[in-house]
């Protein structure tokens, strides 16, 4: 089966159900609803995030995302949450917008396939006003050895089939070198077999 088919017309479905899982959905609910403000979401993809935003707190989103495939079903949720949603077709490593636009950055399922994620989150703390935050959600490096090396050995193959996704980074490691402080940090395993589910949340702000 050649890569860009699957891409085009497999892929974006299989990831809208596994970013949709229930437990998934009440992760994206721990963070979602803390936006507020001129936001950036970086990996708008489907827009599974759309319900769980606070429209009185929320004055405009502009949705990253470099998946163009995934943009129709962002605009179906887009519409359905009577949201103000601008979406932008490009990767995070290079924001489009000046310094301090944005009160909040929200990136949620994200940082696991952007091909450079350190250059991504300097990007992001660069975009965020004074007094801003980022809101994450992420899954990534398990903190046992046994599971790590699970992580190790799937990867190749996970890559390939979930979109670039690495199943072990470092989300709290990436954050503080890209300059920010994790007052906020979260972190356990969701159900399901470990090298997929260990899970880090919080608010960071820039050191």
């Amino acid at each position: 089966m050649p890569a860009n088919w699957y891409e085009r017309h497999i892929l974006p479905g299989a990831l809208d159900y596994a970013c949709g899982l229930p437990m998934i959905s009440r992760q994206r609910q721990l963070v979602v609803p803390l936006a507020q403000g001129r936001v950036l979401e970086v990996g708008i993809g489907t827009g599974l995030n759309m319900p769980y935003y606070d429209n009185r707190r929320v004055t405009h989103i502009t949705g990253l995302d470099p998946a163009l495939q995934l943009h129709p079903l962002a605009r179906e949720r887009i519409a359905q949450a009577g949201l103000d949603v601008e979406l932008v077709g490009l990767s995070a490593e290079q924001i489009p917008r000046p310094d301090a636009s944005f009160d909040t950055v929200l990136v949620t399922y994200t940082l696991c396939t952007i091909p450079d994620p350190l250059a991504a989150l300097r990007e992001m703390r660069r975009v965020l006003a004074p007094g801003g935050r980022l809101l994450y959600c992420e899954h990534g490096r398990a903190p046992d050895a046994s599971v790590q090396r699970w992580q190790e050995r799937l990867q190749p193959l996970w890559g390939k089939l979930a979109g670039g996704c690495h199943l072990g980074r470092d989300i709290p490691a990436l954050l503080q070198e890209a300059g920010f402080a994790l007052p906020d940090l979260h972190t356990r395993y969701l159900p399901g077999p470990r090298p997929f589910t260990f899970h880090y949340w919080g608010v960071a702000l820039p050191a």
